[in-house]
């Protein structure tokens, strides 16, 4: 039987024996926020904007820009603006965001020879540039996304820290998008508690 992959972008992995960092997919713009939850957020309280802010990318400077611009028209226009506010990410608010991605709950029935591969490739990268790998994988076929993080992770560590740098922001750029326009359909995943779970042992082989 044929493991069930799963969307991911990529967190940071545990040393922890049997399991592997896929996590749970992110819906994204496929529909508008519906005006009532948008209400919601344009007329929340500060600290309650910026609390859902943070669940999509944990900078606080970001989040602050984006509640003090508040009322938002739409969502197209909430979106632009933190897509902005994305790329005005400061070294220090970058590095928070990087630091701050959690590793959610693991598919049952992920294969655990998947792990040898995804954390020889997280400590390799994580030992060039000294911070977490993150890759948007939205619209992605689900059954491509394992070999599609371990290609790109191989890829990206040929690039100098500079340049990785601008590749992770704009992946966490990225994402945020993702997880803001998922949150404001009312799909938004939690995200501020890392979780794990085992894996099935297995001993078939994962593609390269």
């Amino acid at each position: 039987m044929t493991p069930t992959r799963t969307t991911l972008p990529v967190h940071r992995l545990p040393d922890l024996s049997g399991r592997v960092a896929i996590p749970v997919p992110v819906q994204t713009r496929a529909t508008p926020a519906t005006p009532s939850t948008l209400e919601h957020f344009n007329a929340a309280p500060a600290e309650e904007a910026v609390r859902t802010l943070l669940t999509c990318l944990r900078s606080r400077d970001w989040a602050l820009r984006l509640s003090a611009h508040r009322p938002y028209p739409d969502l197209p226009a909430l979106l632009a603006a933190a897509d902005e506010a994305a790329y005005d990410l400061t070294p220090a608010a970058l590095t928070e965001a990087l630091s701050a991605e959690a590793l959610p709950a693991l598919p049952p029935d992920t294969y655990a020879a998947a792990h040898t591969a995804l954390s020889a490739a997280h400590a390799a990268y994580e030992s060039r540039f000294g911070h977490v790998f993150v890759i948007c994988l939205d619209g992605l076929n689900p059954d491509e996304s394992l070999d599609q993080v371990l290609a790109a992770i191989r890829s990206r560590l040929a690039n100098d820290p500079d340049e990785e740098r601008l590749v992770a922001a704009e992946e966490l750029r990225r994402l945020a998008g993702a997880r803001l326009s998922s949150t404001l359909q009312g799909r938004g995943e939690r995200r501020d508690r890392p979780q794990t779970t085992r894996t099935r042992q297995s001993t078939q082989t994962p593609t390269p």
